[in-house]
C-alpha cells in the first residue's frame, strides 16, 4: 500500500496560521461601517448621472458626424480639427479675452476695497452692507440679464428716457463698441459681492495683533492694508481671479438674453458657448458643438494652468 502524503508538524503551523489570519480580516471588514458610504452614494449617483456620464457621451458624439447620405459615421478627430480650423470659434475666444482683461481686473479691484471697507471700523452695521452687496448674487444670472435688458433698451429703456428728457443723444450701451461694456457691467454687478465675500472672510483669518503691533509703529490703516492684509489675503485673492478667469470662458446667459435686443452685434460667435449652443440647437451639430465644448475645455485647463503657475511665483515674492 502507497505511503499517504506526509504531514509534519510545520505544515500543520503553517495551516493554524492562515486560518486565524482569515478570520481577522473577516472581522475587519465587518467592523468597517457601511453608514459613511451610504450617505455618500446619492452624491457618488448624481455626480455619475449628471457629470460624468454626459462628459463622456459627449465625448463619443465628438467623434461622429451626422450626414444627409449615410447617417452617423466615424470622423475621429475630423470635428476638433474643423473646430481649431474655425474663425468663428477663435472670434469667440478673442472676445471673451478682452471682455476678462477688463472686467476681471475692475471686479476684483472693487471686491476688494468693499472687503477692506467691510473689515475696517468704519462701518457699523456689517450684516446691512454684506447683505446689501452680496444681494445681487442670489439674483438668478437670467433675472439679471433681463433686468439690464430692460435698463440698455433703446426705445423704452429709462436712460434712453431720460436722455430724450433732458435732450442729450441716446447712450449707445447695445452698439458694436459698447456691448462689451455693457455685459461687463451685468457681470459686475452680479459677482462683486461673491468675491467680497470671500476676501472679507480671509481678512478675518488676520491676527488681530498685527494690526495693534502696525498702530504701535505708527502705521495708519491704508499703510497696514497695503503692507500687511493685502499680501496676506493673496491666495484668497488669487482664488477669486481663478474663479473669475473660468466664469468668463464659460460666458452664456448675458450675451444670450441680450442678442434679442441687439441680435446684429450678439452673433452666433459672441462667445465659445453661445457658437456651441448655436450648431447644438440653430444648426442641429451635436457633433460640432461637443467638439467645441472639448476644445474650449482644453483651452481653459491650459490658461488655468499658465495662471496658476504664474501666480504662485507672485506670491511666493510676497
Amino acid at each position: 500500500m502507497a505511503p499517504g502524503p506526509r504531514t509534519d508538524g510545520a505544515t500543520l503551523t503553517a495551516s493554524a496560521r492562515v486560518a486565524p489570519a482569515r478570520a481577522t480580516r473577516r472581522r475587519r471588514l465587518a467592523r468597517v461601517p457601511l453608514a459613511p458610504y451610504l450617505f455618500c452614494l446619492p452624491f457618488v449617483l448624481a455626480f455619475l448621472a449628471m457629470v460624468i456620464f454626459p462628459m463622456g457621451y459627449a465625448a463619443w458624439l465628438s467623434l461622429f458626424q451626422e450626414r444627409m447620405v449615410g447617417g452617423t459615421i466615424f470622423v475621429g478627430l475630423a470635428n476638433y480639427a474643423f473646430v481649431i480650423a474655425d474663425p468663428k470659434f477663435w472670434r469667440g475666444i478673442q472676445n471673451v479675452l478682452w471682455f476678462g482683461m477688463v472686467q476681471i481686473p475692475v471686479m476684483l479691484s472693487l471686491a476688494l476695497v468693499l472687503a477692506l471697507i467691510l473689515d475696517s471700523s468704519l462701518v457699523r452695521a456689517r450684516g446691512l452692507f454684506r447683505a446689501v452687496f452680496y444681494m445681487p448674487y442670489a439674483v438668478p444670472t437670467v433675472i439679471a440679464a433681463l433686468i439690464w435688458g430692460y435698463l440698455y433698451g433703446p426705445s423704452y429703456g429709462p436712460f434712453t428716457q431720460l436722455a430724450d428728457a433732458m435732450g442729450w443723444s441716446r447712450p449707445a450701451f447695445l452698439t458694436e463698441r459698447g456691448m462689451l461694456w455693457s455685459i461687463g457691467n451685468i457681470v459686475t454687478w452680479e459677482y462683486t459681492g461673491y468675491n467680497m465675500i470671500i476676501l472679507f472672510a480671509a481678512l478675518q483669518a488676520v491676527p488681530r495683533d498685527l494690526e495693534e503691533a502696525a498702530s504701535l509703529d505708527g502705521a495708519g490703516p491704508v499703510a497696514f492694508a497695503l503692507h500687511i492684509k493685502l499680501p496676506l489675503i493673496v491666495p484668497a485673492l488669487m482664488l477669486c481671479a481663478i474663479f473669475s478667469i473660468i466664469g468668463t470662458f464659460q460666458l452664456f446667459n448675458e450675451p444670450q438674453i441680450l442678442q434679442s435686443l441687439a441680435p446684429q452685434v450678439i452673433r452666433t460667435d459672441y462667445t465659445p458657448n453661445v457658437y456651441a449652443y448655436s450648431l447644438a440647437f440653430t444648426s442641429i451639430q451635436y457633433n460640432l458643438a461637443a467638439a467645441v465644448s472639448f476644445v474650449l475645455a482644453a483651452i481653459l485647463a491650459v490658461v488655468s494652468y499658465v495662471f496658476i503657475r504664474l501666480t504662485s511665483r507672485f506670491g511666493a515674492s510676497f
